[in-house]
């Protein structure tokens, strides 16, 4: 495969995002003001609900984002983010902020779209925009420098069937990805169900009682969460391991899934945070304010439990297998969450410690109800973990397959 040497500035023009007002912003609203924090690592969108800002004020049309347009993060708002690109996924929702760079004018003849994508994710291009960036404390670039970045590429042609073999495996992974969301959901909205509007099985023949001002099925008790003996405090504490593990910070979860890269460390070089091991029927969930950040082991993830390490940002809770789905409903349910923020205290981090963990109380039901809500969610979640690990394995084959059918070492 014959390889073209170009400049991206041959192909493309990027248009610098707009200054919107601080004065604007909102927590709420119908315009969702993007940043570099809207990407993963690896390129690709990333809906962030705990963080977004909305803009209430107004802007010029023509910086808010159709579906299909291609921007990149200019700025490095966290590790690897700076170069990154993301396709947005819908019209008329978010708008294009100073520090993303859109791409557009796209010279046809030169590059394709979707080609571009996986260009500007790619190492090689990534590493040349990284150093060509200034600043100290936050490194940012332009679009000057980013059309001097010189690439390898084939004709268009190739470019398309390239693209076309990738898109088949990315597709594969946001299927995925969206039955793991609709398989927590379901366990989420059942708990809601069952345990907030009390719709559970039998709920018609159970008295409901006023206790302190709370209503209730009368065999339910309203208890300290670490007082219910279900549930047992995961001690920190890693064993002593003679390999390799990956160590993820609280920043690369993403809702219930690991989106970071991590970091690789031996036992005895780890960072002093990275004291978790996790264990086989645990939910973990972050210590701060204002964030959901949940990760659960059981039988569809065991290869996990020797191969990484989280950080003390999160506390884990075990129980017997049978009464892990109710933990996890438990610990995701919107109840749960804003109690958490409301005893979260720290003046440089607002997190929970463990006198404030002590002062969530919560609805305990029938032991009959949590194991039967379970014996439901279980393989749920169970089938969500071996879709992410098929997610990861799909992955780790993408990112094998494209720098080499990038560079001409695999025809196609």
């Amino acid at each position: 495969m014959k390889l073209i040497n170009r400049k991206l500035g041959d192909g493309i023009h990027i248009k610098h995002g707009f200054a919107f007002l601080g004065e604007h912003f909102s927590d709420q609203g119908k315009y969702i003001l993007l940043t570099p924090g809207n990407f993963y690592e690896k390129g690709g969108f990333k809906s962030r609900p705990e963080k977004d800002r909305y803009y209430i004020g107004t802007f010029p049309n023509d910086y808010l984002l159709k579906k299909d347009d291609l921007i990149i993060a200019m700025t490095e708002q966290g590790p690897g983010l700076l170069g990154s690109s993301a396709f947005i996924p819908e019209d008329n929702k978010y708008l294009h902020n100073q520090r993303l760079g859109l791409v557009e004018e796209i010279k046809k003849d030169i590059f394709d779209k979707k080609y571009l994508y996986h260009l500007f994710n790619s190492r090689g291009v990534r590493s040349h925009i990284y150093g060509s960036a200034t600043g100290t404390k936050v490194r940012h670039t332009a679009p000057v420098r980013i059309y001097k970045v010189n690439v390898l590429v084939p004709d268009v042609v190739k470019q398309k069937e390239i693209s076309s073999i990738i898109e088949n495996y990315s597709q594969l992974i946001g299927t995925n990805r969206r039955r793991i969301q609709l398989l927590e959901e379901s366990a989420r909205l059942l708990f809601r169900e069952w345990f907030v509007c009390f719709h559970f099985p039998g709920h018609e023949k159970v008295k409901i009682v006023d206790r302190g001002g709370r209503k209730m099925p009368s065999e339910w008790e309203y208890i300290p969460f670490t007082k219910i003996k279900l549930f047992k405090k995961a001690p920190l504490g890693v064993q002593v391991f003679t390999d390799i593990r990956q160590y993820y910070q609280t920043s690369e979860i993403d809702g219930t899934s690991i989106t970071g890269n991590g970091e690789e460390v031996d036992y005895e070089n780890r960072p002093s945070r990275a004291d978790i091991a996790p264990r086989i029927n645990t939910v973990y969930f972050a210590k701060m304010k204002d964030t959901n950040k949940v990760l659960y082991f059981n039988k569809g993830n065991t290869y996990l439990l020797e191969k990484v390490l989280l950080s003390t940002g999160m506390v884990g809770f075990t129980t017997d297998e049978k009464y892990l789905g109710f933990l996890f409903g438990l610990l995701t349910s919107y109840e749960f969450v804003q109690y958490k923020n409301n005893f979260a205290t720290g003046a440089t981090q607002v997190s929970l410690n463990d006198a404030s963990l002590k002062k969530i109380k919560v609805l305990l039901p029938a032991l009959n109800l949590v194991e039967l809500y379970s014996e439901i969610v279980n393989p749920l979640l169970e089938e969500s973990s071996l879709l992410r690990s098929q997610n990861q394995k799909l992955a780790q084959s993408r990112d094998l397959l494209l720098p080499r059918l990038m560079s001409g070492a695999i025809e196609v």
